[in-house]
């Protein structure tokens, strides 16, 4: 038996040729021009001498050539590694060389930083070039994107790779040490997408969705661009998130399913000129990549009116691992129910399983597990002890199978023997009418080991003082729990998916504190 993940984009463009599949701005690629250009792509890569199993890595934002090179790269046997555009150059270096990469395909807006990550690495022989409109093009010594694109046939023999072949080298973000690459296989990738387009967001072929969650996250390439290609959607392409873009995109191109974190649906909830854009097309908010606070899930339903389903999953799980199924099952505020195939357990720190309702690490064991990290047996083989993978997120288990996330192992506060879960405490102070975000962190303390300390960004407008934010925490969580100390910021600061950085808090807290 053979898989390919490039047959998602192969089958859909055989039955919806001149369907537009991908949109940005006034750019439209339809699905046969999707696919020719993705085997031209493909055509490329061969000419160069990349084979089956091969690595070639892509940094490049959300345009379409993202994806002409994501499933040109599967189209040819290699494996895509997706990397983050704001890499710098000693950053892409090491990712070339870890993946041990033997292309870069990157963006001209980010030529400079490309080059030196390029140069500084070991074992990468090509440096392709995606143009910008009017830009200067491919430098002496790389290629042009547009250029072999040209040069080459859109008729192209698709790879017979096998269903357990490395698709995506996806990398970790690195919470502990330097990132690591998780394998994901064709069949992690192609059932995750499959079976969620298919039976959790129940996608319709008029659907129009919005890639404006980074493709190079396993979030954005699963959910969005793979479960849509699959169901020959339209993709609305967004290069950067920004509110106002969002929002002109939902309504110049009717966008009806959103997917995204949860900062972003907070950031479209704040922004002043919402009212403006006519959001109705919308029907369907998927959340994921971190909890979504409660107060914040209610606002943006009753703002929007539609209705957010929340997931869960990470890098290492394809990602999808849970999911809330409809409005009819969902309980707000858990991460809904395993995927059909997929074991959910929560285990103590001796690997035991512990009763519902006790806290304990959620662990993983299913199809859309990796098949490891690139290269690191023994990181592989403790994260995947006794054949479960273990998430490092903290959870809890209901009567009914819907799990919760409780926090990070490794974001708990222990203070004075007392475990604190910093996303409990951040719950209570959402419920604070001019709080727009806030995030909990530990802080070293002499006699307590840590000390609760909350980082608070106000609403627009809106202001507060540290005793207040206190005496609101101390009414609505345990003595132990509520902050003693709290810091205002303008912004949280975040990832390229959005996720508030907790570390970048805590060492801006212990300099603000010295």
């Amino acid at each position: 038996m053979t898989l390919n993940l490039a047959v998602l984009l192969e089958e859909s463009a055989k039955q919806r040729q001149e369907k537009p599949a991908l949109i940005l701005k006034d750019r439209v690629l339809d699905y046969t021009g999707l696919r020719d250009a993705a085997n031209k792509f493909a055509n490329a890569l061969a000419s160069l001498g990349a084979k089956r199993g091969d690595k070639v890595a892509i940094m490049v934002p959300n345009v379409p050539e993202f994806v002409v090179a994501y499933y040109g790269i599967l189209n040819a046997g290699a494996a895509v590694v997706p990397l983050n555009p704001q890499l710098q150059g000693p950053e892409i270096a090491y990712h070339l060389d870890d993946s041990d990469a033997v292309a870069l395909v990157a963006w001209e807006g980010i030529l400079e930083t490309a080059q030196k990550g390029f140069e500084g690495a070991d074992g990468c022989e090509h440096l392709v070039i995606v143009e910008e409109p009017n830009g200067e093009g491919a430098p002496e010594g790389a290629l042009g994107f547009e250029g072999l694109l040209r040069d080459h046939p859109a008729e192209f023999d698709m790879a017979q790779t096998m269903p357990d072949d490395t698709a995506v080298l996806i990398y970790t973000s690195g919470t502990t040490g330097r990132p690591k690459g998780a394998e994901l296989s064709h069949f992690n990738l192609f059932f995750n997408a499959v079976y969620k387009a298919d039976n959790l967001l129940k996608l319709r072929e008029d659907d129009v969705g919005m890639a404006i969650l980074p493709l190079f996250h396993i979030f954005g390439q699963t959910t969005v661009m793979n479960a849509s290609i699959y169901k020959g959607n339209t993709i609305a392409m967004v290069p950067r998130f920004e509110p106002e873009a969002a929002l002109r995109a939902i309504q110049n191109f009717g966008v009806t399913a959103f997917v995204g974190v949860p900062t972003m649906y907070q950031y479209l909830l704040r922004h002043p000129n919402a009212d403006d854009y006519d959001t109705s097309s919308l029907r369907l908010g998927i959340s994921g990549g971190a909890s979504m606070p409660v107060e914040v899930m209610k606002a943006v339903e009753e703002r929007f009116g539609l209705v957010i389903l929340e997931g869960y999953g990470l890098s290492e799980t394809s990602p999808g691992t849970c999911f809330n199924r409809s409005v009819e099952e969902r309980k707000v505020g858990s991460i809904g129910l395993p995927f059909w195939g997929i074991k959910v357990k929560v285990f103590d720190e001796n690997d035991r399983e512990v009763p519902h309702g006790e806290r304990g690490e959620l662990v993983v064991r299913g199809h859309n597990v990796m098949k490891g990290y690139y290269k690191r047996p023994e990181a592989t083989a403790e994260a995947m002890r006794n054949g479960w993978f273990h998430t490092g997120d903290i959870a809890k288990m209901d009567e009914d199978g819907y799990f919760y996330i409780v926090d990070r192992v490794k974001d708990m506060i222990i203070r004075g023997g007392y475990n604190v879960y910093p996303r409990e405490v951040e719950e209570a102070l959402y419920e604070h009418p001019g709080v727009a975000e806030v995030a909990v962190v530990g802080a070293p303390h002499e006699e307590l080991g840590e000390e609760v300390t909350a980082v608070v960004a106000m609403k627009e407008g809106e202001s507060a003082t540290e005793e207040e934010m206190i005496s609101f925490a101390k009414e609505r969580v345990a003595a132990y729990k509520y902050p003693r100390r709290v810091v205002f910021m303008e912004e949280l600061p975040k990832n390229a998916t959005g996720k508030i950085l907790k570390r970048e808090l805590a060492r801006i807290e212990d300099e603000t504190r010295a």
